[in-house]
């Protein structure tokens, strides 16, 4: 049936042309902006996890920012480092051209300070956007990513450098927790008299037949049967004669009744004593295997822990030594810190070294070869002031023997301080680094992926429309045909 009121053909027609419009005009909005998602409504789902990945590509954007700042800053101190250490192997040499006594050594000296105070500039001047990671003990965090779990849930994670102060300060003892207890002193004075072992010869009123074997520090007098005569006391007045004609440098010998009487004034060295009679030790007496150092000792506890502003002071003569640990110390850096504030200090006849015990403990061996005793006292507290990485430099005094000695063994611990923190940048540079390197891939890799999501393919879309143009055209002249059908009625009325 055909009606003038209802076409249902144009009606057709008309809807088909609708879609292919509708169609086309999507498609063109792919080729302009490039997008098959642009907005919420194209597909909800896929655009709001494009959106989340979108904002993370412009957080690590600030993160690239945050390690490339961190980086600079790394190397400004890892620079700095390296120049401390070169410097204070300049100063090495001169201190070790100082231990020759036939040279200058106020000149010497006027080369070491001036280094010195070089070392002091570079480390002041080491600061990138006002951080300085060669002065102060505080960490610092850079920013390194951004980790999203699978609740959404999204937390910062930081890369820690630790600063290495390489500053020459000194420490303020604090006024905390008592920590005397964690340092024993073996004797509260010093003298420079020697310390004793004896050998006891029993009562012989012949020893002719006899044979001796003594041995002290490694070296030997023998006296075989026929070479000594007399009783016990001559024996022993015989024997401590060779002893002091080995010419052992601190021993010396003497006999009474009997007994001859070792005495070492040895500072930081023991001396083996041994004896027989005859090839056994049967009649003859040794009071002691060995003869003890001089020095006396300041040792530190084997179990205690050392934190940043734990404090220690040795008071040697009446004047107060400290060093104030700082962060990641022990107590052999205690101990080398305390030997460079003694060594400083230049008292007369005072000679220092650090060493550790059979226990393991460390120790500050203090040893006196002046002409009067020095009193010894120590003390300790937390809640100090770091003592500065390079403490100690100030006091390097090569004008004297004494201070010349001193000194090479202070400046191998700063050397090794400086170059520990090197080694700690340039780690911390190479993570950086390869942070760096991640984001970059990592960014990359997200932009890819939010591409694969909502960016258009343009071959596709290129061929769609073309399609789509042939199929409005189409539409058009079927919409135009299905209009002309009710002109067909007319005729009928003709």
């Amino acid at each position: 049936m055909s009606s003038i009121l209802t076409n249902t053909s144009a009606m057709v027609a008309l809807q088909t042309l609708k879609g292919i419009n509708a169609n086309l005009s999507k498609t063109q909005d792919e080729i302009s902006t490039g997008k098959s998602i642009a907005t919420a409504r194209d597909n909800s789902a896929v655009w709001a996890i494009s959106k989340v990945m979108e904002s993370d590509v412009k957080g690590f954007k600030a993160i690239s920012d945050s390690l490339s700042l961190g980086q600079s800053t790394v190397t400004v101190a890892r620079s700095a480092s390296e120049t401390v250490a070169n410097l204070l192997t300049d100063i090495k040499g001169k201190v070790v051209a100082a231990q020759e006594s036939n040279v200058d050594r106020a000149k010497i000296q006027a080369d070491i300070s001036a280094l010195r105070d070089q070392i002091n500039a570079v480390v002041g001047a080491a600061q990138f956007n006002g951080l300085n990671l060669v002065s102060g003990t505080e960490d610092v965090n850079i920013l390194s990513s951004l980790d999203r779990a699978s609740n959404g849930t999204v937390t910062a994670s930081n890369i820690t450098i630790a600063r290495r102060d390489l500053t020459t300060t000194a420490g303020t003892l604090g006024t905390g927790t008592d920590l005397s207890a964690n340092a024993t002193l073996s004797a509260t004075s010093a003298t420079n008299s020697g310390n004793t072992a004896t050998i006891t010869l029993a009562a012989d009123a012949d020893v002719s037949a006899d044979a001796f074997e003594i041995s002290v520090g490694g070296a030997t007098v023998s006296f075989a049967a026929g070479q000594l005569t007399g009783d016990q006391d001559a024996a022993a007045t015989a024997i401590s004669g060779a002893i002091n004609a080995l010419g052992l440098v601190g021993v010396t010998a003497s006999a009474s009744g009997g007994a001859i009487t070792l005495t070492s004034t040895r500072a930081f060295e023991s001396v083996a004593v041994a004896g027989t009679k005859n090839g056994g030790a049967t009649d003859i007496t040794v009071s002691a295997a060995s003869i003890g150092e001089r020095a006396e000792t300041l040792t530190f506890s084997g179990s205690a822990a050392v934190n940043e502003g734990d404090g220690y002071q040795v008071t040697v003569g009446g004047t107060a030594f400290t060093y104030v640990a700082g962060k990641g110390e022990n107590f052999e850096d205690v101990a080398r810190g305390l030997k460079a504030a003694v060594d400083g200090g230049q008292i007369e006849g005072v000679t220092t070294r650090v060493a550790q015990n059979s226990s393991g403990q460390w120790q500050l061996k203090i040893d006196n070869d002046s002409a009067t005793s020095i009193s010894l006292a120590r003390a300790g507290a937390a809640g100090g002031e770091a003592s500065g990485g390079l403490f100690g430099l100030g006091g390097i005094d090569v004008t004297t023997n004494a201070g010349a000695e001193a000194a090479l063994g202070n400046i191998e611990t700063l050397i090794s301080k400086a170059i520990d923190a090197s080694a700690a940048f340039g780690s911390a540079q190479g993570r950086i680094d390869n942070q760096t390197s991640f984001i970059g891939k990592l960014t990359d890799s997200l932009k890819a992926g939010i591409g694969t999501l909502v960016d258009a393919d343009m071959e596709e879309a290129s061929a769609r429309l073309q399609a789509l143009q042939v199929q409005q055209q189409l539409g058009i002249q079927s919409l135009s045909i299905a209009n002309q059908q009710p002109q067909s009625i007319l005729a009928l009325f003709r």
